[in-house]
């Protein structure tokens, strides 16, 4: 068996803005165009981190508000109106990928985060 020792690169991360802080989430390579990860956060809640095919960035909550599953990463990527969202894969709600407002609820909202690579 052969180990590689770990990487010096200086890859680039992929930050959250979390109250005044900023929480590094993943290696931005992880993000594959038009799919989502999900990222563990320091007080154990997650957020769902997407790249669109123009290579913008964002980060909502993970938890759809409907169901109260973790699903929101797994969801499909679209826009309406010029605005970028992602579709629950479970009830189709869909969230504004920058503010994290339900298109389909006006009520309903999931947390939305200042994302930065660096």
């Amino acid at each position: 068996m052969t180990i590689a020792p770990e990487s010096t690169s200086t890859s680039l991360k992929l930050q959250l803005r979390l109250s005044d802080d900023w929480f590094e989430a993943c290696d931005a390579t992880l993000l594959t165009p038009g799919r989502g990860i999900a990222v563990l956060l320091p007080d154990g809640r997650q957020a769902a981190l997407f790249r669109d095919r123009a290579g913008r960035t964002y980060a909502i909550g993970n938890r759809d508000p409907f169901t109260g599953a973790a699903v929101l990463s797994r969801g499909l990527l679209g826009s309406a109106e010029g605005r970028a969202f992602v579709a629950s894969p479970l009830l189709k709600q869909r969230f504004d990928l920058e503010t994290g407002r339900c298109l389909d609820d006006e009520e309903v909202t999931v947390e939305a985060y200042e994302v930065r690579i660096g």
